[in-house]
């Protein structure tokens, strides 16, 4: 556990700051064998740490290094004094993880129905996915201020997100549709001379070009249509969170028409709040089957001009439908021209669990799933719409 901020100043001896670590990380208990005592700050941090990760049920605000059995319990007011502990001793991203921990290991998610735990806690995208998956059961009380708390979490990933992807796919858009043939007002000249430089004449001091590069006209035919089917089942809360960011930046692009769907057992549709990604998200309903599918039935309902399209399937890909039409439909999608994408994971997380049977039967399909991080996706789309070998991480 890094404390980059927790440490008294008195502390110079590097012996005794390894010591000081290892008491922290160990706990104190007769047989950790540092021999270290803690006091102040350094107590107070250990009280938070004992709070959490000890055996007991009655923690306290400052607990000290003495009470290293203590647990955080289920009452309201003594999280409310934990998670203001953590947030005074722990840098935010320490924050975080301990919040994390709060909610998996000792069953807080309920108390984060009361508006006073909300304003209290650290908010991420894990947080978000937590409210989420609490919407159904909040109190009109809470929702509120549970709105406020994804908001922020959504704006800061917009204000991440938004500018590079916008910059990337607009690269990828006007790349996509420049032609080899264009008519005299299309030509892009500075592209076009900077292809024919070798076609250079020094006594005429001029390009006489071999290869014309133009731009493709903008119209309705060249517009690129962009689908994202997200499951919704309970492990892919941060991909729906990132995802519905997306949807909401490339819904922002005229260039590219997007549509949303989101899915579990049913299909729901959800590109008409895409104006909001916090509409987005509160509409969606973490939890419960998966079927693919079906899903994907929808999509191909939708899809107009195949050669224009990019479907992006953001799933687990653990099927409680049709297997085999799931694949058929990706086979047939893709024999039309829609660009497939398959993504396990669009978050930060690092390598998801999936089903690997059907992401070997998807790549064998020319459809390869990979998981994605949130600064990859751009990339990933950009290629999708160039038609051009999806940018696979390697530790895909």
């Amino acid at each position: 556990m890094t404390t980059a901020e927790g440490y008294d100043a008195g502390v110079a001896d590097p012996a005794q700051e390894r010591l000081r670590r290892w008491r922290l990380v160990l706990g104190g208990d007769a047989a950790d064998g540092t021999g270290c005592a803690l006091s102040g700050r350094d107590a107070a941090m250990d009280g938070a740490l004992a709070a959490l990760y000890g055996k007991g049920d009655k923690p306290q605000s400052g607990r000290t290094a003495r009470d290293r059995s203590a647990g955080l319990g289920a009452s309201a007011p003594s999280v409310a004094r934990w998670l203001g502990d953590v947030r005074t001793y722990f840098p935010s991203s320490v924050v975080q993880v301990m919040q994390r921990d709060a909610i998996d290991r000792l069953g807080l998610a309920t108390l984060l129905l009361e508006p006073e735990m909300l304003e209290a806690v650290e908010a991420d995208v894990h947080l978000v996915g937590t409210l989420l998956s609490l919407n159904k059961a909040m109190p009109e009380t809470t929702k509120e201020t549970a709105r406020a708390v994804v908001r922020k979490v959504v704006e800061d990933l917009e204000k991440r997100l938004a500018t590079r992807t916008r910059a990337t796919l607009t690269g990828a858009l006007d790349r996509s549709a420049r032609v080899n043939r264009p008519r005299h007002h299309d030509i892009d000249w500075h592209r076009t001379i900077a292809a024919n430089l070798k076609h250079y004449l020094p006594e005429y001091r001029t390009v006489v070009p071999d290869r014309l590069i133009g731009y493709g006209r903008a119209s309705q035919s060249v517009k690129k249509e962009v689908i994202l089917c997200i499951d919704q089942s309970g492990s892919m809360a941060a991909s729906v969170v990132y995802a519905s960011v997306f949807g909401a930046v490339l819904a922002s692009m005229r260039s590219i028409s997007t549509r949303l769907v989101v899915f579990d057992t049913a299909v729901v549709d959800l590109t008409d709040q895409l104006d909001d990604p916090v509409d987005v998200l509160f509409g969606t309903q973490l939890g419960g089957g998966t079927d693919i599918n079906r899903a994907l039935a929808y999509c191909q309902s939708q899809i107009t001009r195949p050669a224009e399209t990019v479907v992006v399937l953001i799933s687990d890909l653990y099927e409680g439908g049709i297997r085999n039409e799931m694949l058929k439909r990706v086979a047939a999608m893709k024999a039309s021209g829609v660009q497939f994408v398959t993504l396990l994971a669009l978050s930060d997380e690092g390598a998801p669990a999936y089903d690997r049977e059907h992401a070997a039967a998807l790549a064998a399909l020319g459809a390869p799933a990979f998981a994605c991080t949130p600064d990859l996706f751009p990339e990933v789309m950009a290629a999708a719409i160039e038609k051009r070998p999806l940018p696979i991480p390697d530790t895909a």
